[in-house]
Formats: structure tokens, C-alpha cells, sequence
């Protein structure tokens, strides 16, 4: 293979990728996508729900990157990527940096914010090290890490007031849906279907600041982020309509995943 005024030889799992141009995570994630749909009959204008709340919800954010309104035709016109991902299904990379302060609960009550509270973790690393080749590509190691999220805490998804759930690509925020217990395996698409559920005033607020999708990349830290907002009752218009308690936060997809719950219970 040729780059760079070289030439080297592709090993290991590039192998399989770099001869093809499937270099992208699009290549790969988009495999997640075309299980689900084979499996459970998901489709696109299910998948296109995660973006298009994701650009309402950016509107009303003036730190997000997209804000100009997305209709289901604005989505569905968009240029394909990877089959089935399209142009508005793969999040935007950009500048941008989120901070927190970190103390003790018992000193937490003297700062000037409101307390969040850390309620339970969970992590999780499995499978092979490409994220294509995992042993169930419509099961992401995100249910490992919510499993052990969930050992740790007398809650259960029942109580989750709003969800902050990684977004790189539409089809892992679906995986996050279930990973997490927020709907049954395989009911994802149904779920969000017509995006009442997950809208700022549905029963299970979704990305409200935009996600990835609209808001911009920042990883983990930046749903963390928009959950500590929400609890804290700092959305601004973007503010669900009734303040939260308790978020569920996810971040990564594939074979590397982290699960959180933050409350402002103590």
C-alpha cells in the first residue's frame, strides 16, 4: 500500500480495513446499524429520530454547533456515509474543552453549585480490539458496564428522570437505550419511533443539549456535563420541563464503554 510518499504493509485488524477504505468508524458502527434492522426491523426514519431531537434540542443551545431546524426530509436527503448511516446519523468534530470539580460529598454542601452526586459507575472492556468484530454487533459492552453500574445502586432504570447517552454515531445511542434497561433489547427504534418519548417533555428527556450529533463532539465529558446542567435546573430554555433527580450518563461504543448515574439526591 502506498500514503505518505511510502509504502507499507497493512497487519492485523487494518488489514482487513485499509485495502478497502474502510478506515472510518462509520465503516464499522454502520455494521451495528445494519444488524438491528436485520434483527429487529429498525429503520431509518427510527434512526433519524436521534438526530433530529438531537438539532431540536441544539436550537436552544448557544454553545452547539448545528442549530438551523432538521426535518425528516432535510435527514433523509442528506448524502449516505456508510450504509445505512447518513451524513446527520455521524456526530461533529470540533474544539472544545468541559471542566468539573471533584470533592469529598461532605464538603460538596459548601460549594456555590448545587451538589451532583455520584451514585454508581460501571466500565467495561471485552471482545477484540476492532470494533467490528465483536461477538454480537447489536450489543455493545455498554450492557457490561450497566450491569455493573446497576449492581451498585438500589435503583433501577425505572427511576431515571433523563438521559445523557454517547451519540458518535445515531445507532449507538439506540444500543445505549438498551444496554441501560431504558426499553426492552430490540425496542429501541419503537421507542424513540415519532420522538415524543425522547423530547424535552417526553417520559425519558434524551440528549438535551444536542448530543454529539448537533452540539459537538466533547465525549463523555459533555453529556456529564448536560446532566449536571438539567439536575441543577441551568438549561435555560433547553430546561426539561420538569427538573430531574437522577441522569444516566453513557459514554464510548463497541468494545469500550463507561455507565454512570449522577443524582442531586443525597
Amino acid at each position: 500500500m502506498g500514503g505518505g510518499g511510502g509504502s507499507f504493509r497493512a497487519s492485523g485488524a487494518q488489514q482487513w480495513t485499509l485495502p478497502f477504505n474502510a478506515a472510518s468508524a462509520s465503516c464499522w458502527i454502520a455494521l451495528y446499524a445494519q444488524a438491528h434492522m436485520h434483527r429487529y426491523g429498525t429503520t431509518t426514519e427510527q434512526l433519524a429520530q436521534i438526530a433530529i431531537n438531537a438539532r431540536k434540542n441544539a436550537a436552544l443551545n448557544p454553545n452547539a454547533i448545528y442549530r438551523d431546524p432538521m426535518s425528516l426530509d432535510d435527514y433523509m436527503d442528506a448524502r449516505m456515509i456508510t450504509t445505512p448511516l447518513r451524513l446527520f446519523d455521524c456526530d461533529v468534530p470540533c474544539d472544545g474543552a468541559t471542566a468539573f470539580i471533584i470533592s469529598r460529598r461532605e464538603q460538596a454542601k459548601d460549594m456555590k453549585q448545587t451538589p451532583v452526586y455520584f451514585e454508581a459507575i460501571g466500565t467495561a472492556m471485552r471482545d477484540r480490539p476492532s470494533w467490528d468484530q465483536l461477538d454480537d454487533l447489536t450489543r455493545i459492552v455498554g450492557a457490561d458496564a450497566a450491569e455493573q453500574m446497576w449492581s451498585r445502586t438500589s435503583l433501577t432504570p425505572a427511576d431515571v428522570d433523563l438521559a445523557e447517552l454517547y451519540d458518535g454515531f445515531s445507532i449507538l445511542t439506540l444500543l445505549w437505550m438498551e444496554a441501560m434497561g431504558l426499553c426492552p433489547v430490540g425496542e429501541s427504534g419503537a421507542f424513540v419511533e415519532g420522538g415524543e418519548r425522547i423530547a424535552r417533555d417526553g417520559v425519558l428527556p434524551l440528549n438535551t443539549h444536542g448530543g454529539q450529533l448537533s452540539a459537538g463532539r466533547l465525549h463523555g465529558y459533555g453529556f456529564l456535563h448536560e446532566a449536571c446542567v438539567q439536575l441543577r435546573g441551568q438549561g435555560g430554555e433547553r430546561q426539561v420541563a420538569k427538573i430531574p433527580s437522577i441522569a444516566a450518563v453513557a459514554a464510548g461504543g463497541g468494545n469500550t464503554c463507561g455507565a454512570m448515574l449522577v443524582t442531586t439526591n443525597e
